[in-house]
């Protein structure tokens, strides 16, 4: 029971480190996908936790139904046509493109604040990610077991001592009359919703095969999902609190965490960059996962499953931890592209493809079941 338990927790843990990301703890994402849409905005949040439920579900189920060991994998079994290859390119590039990014910002967030040389917070990240990534599955638990009461406790802490500076603004009739620039809310959140769950996927296949119970499996997603949805209601709330303030600034929750002082300021800064860290240790695990599912399908082809030469002597060669070391050499030239971009214009398009691609997983879903 106890083991159960804990099993339960620890995917709840990777589920919740996976998605937060470095956008949501600082408040970036929650601005854009959720708070420039007003007091209707709450109910997107609400819609986003069971939307998040009901796909991982049926992630879970179809990843052990067909004994599937990574995201690509799955998008081949739903979407076998071009919209599929289309898909798990992209969420390759994603994925990929979201590591080195990531660490840019790392490197930049350091700089920014502490006067740290940026290469050295890349370094640092990158050294540090390899280490947990060569333990492969236990690693990405074990850091995200971590980092994710760490998370909760900074932005609970933050949120309740907001609460009590600002109780009096704190009515529905307030709340109802802060103007906002956007309509259409449902679309925002399902867009949301589509690219998070897709990116996740590339955790939650391979963690179907290594944990192989799926009740353990669903109801660690379910109160992650629950958990996510009372961070990003407190986040959000906080957010609207201070339009248009928050508007002008990178890292929203630190305008709203200065009025507390600097030791709240460096722990949401510390969280941020733990966030940041635990998302390249998950998008570095997804894509090396596909890359040894990969390598396996070709030696069960005995060394010829592709059509290139090259391709077969490729991933005769290639592992895991080789794809680990590849995957974090590759990111690093590419890592010099700004993080408000990435959010901006690459989340939204892969919010289109994910949403296309969770639509045919449901009707997968439906008529396999």
């Amino acid at each position: 029971m106890k083991k159960s338990l804990s099993a339960t927790f620890q995917v709840a843990a990777v589920f919740i480190g996976t998605i937060v990301g470095a956008g949501l703890a600082s408040g970036k994402e929650i601005t854009q996908f959720f708070t420039t849409y007003g007091y209707k905005s709450f109910a997107g949040i609400i819609l986003c936790g069971i939307i998040y439920i009901g796909v991982s579900k049926m992630f879970i189920e179809i990843s052990t139904r067909y004994k599937l060991e990574s995201y690509n994998q799955l998008i081949n079994l739903v979407s076998p046509g071009f919209l599929g290859k289309l898909t798990d390119i992209f969420t390759s590039f994603f994925l990929l493109s979201g590591t080195a990014i990531i660490l840019a910002g790392s490197g930049a967030l350091l700089n920014q604040y502490f006067g740290i040389s940026k290469w050295i917070g890349i370094g640092l990240m990158s050294s540090l990610a390899l280490i947990i990534l060569m333990r492969d599955t236990d690693g990405l638990i074990e850091v995200n077991s971590i980092i994710v009461p760490s998370l909760i406790f900074v932005i609970s802490s933050i949120f309740i001592l907001y609460l009590v500076f600002a109780k009096d603004l704190i009515s529905f009739e307030h709340i109802k009359s802060i103007p906002y620039s956007k309509n259409h809310w449902f679309f925002s959140t399902i867009l949301y919703a589509g690219f998070n769950l897709l990116s996740c996927s590339g955790v939650l296949v391979p963690l179907s095969k290594e944990v192989n119970h799926n009740k353990i499996l669903i109801w660690g997603v379910s109160i992650g999902a629950l958990v996510l949805t009372l961070l990003c209601g407190a986040i959000n709330l906080m957010l609207m609190l201070n339009v248009p303030y928050i508007y002008k600034y990178e890292i929203p929750l630190l305008y709203i965490s200065h009025r507390f002082g600097s030791f709240l300021q460096i722990m949401l800064l510390f969280i941020i960059w733990l966030e940041m860290f635990s998302t390249v240790v998950s998008d570095v695990y997804s894509v090396a996962k596909m890359l040894q599912s990969l390598s396996d399908k070709n030696r069960c082809h005995g060394g010829n499953y592709f059509k290139s030469s090259l391709l077969n002597r490729f991933f005769n060669y290639i592992s895991y931890k080789k794809s680990v070391v590849l995957i974090l050499l590759l990111a690093l030239p590419i890592s010099q592209i700004g993080f408000s971009n990435l959010i901006k214009v690459l989340y939204p398009a892969f919010g289109v493809i994910s949403s296309a691609f969770i639509i045919q997983c449901f009707i997968f879903y439906i008529n396999n079941k």
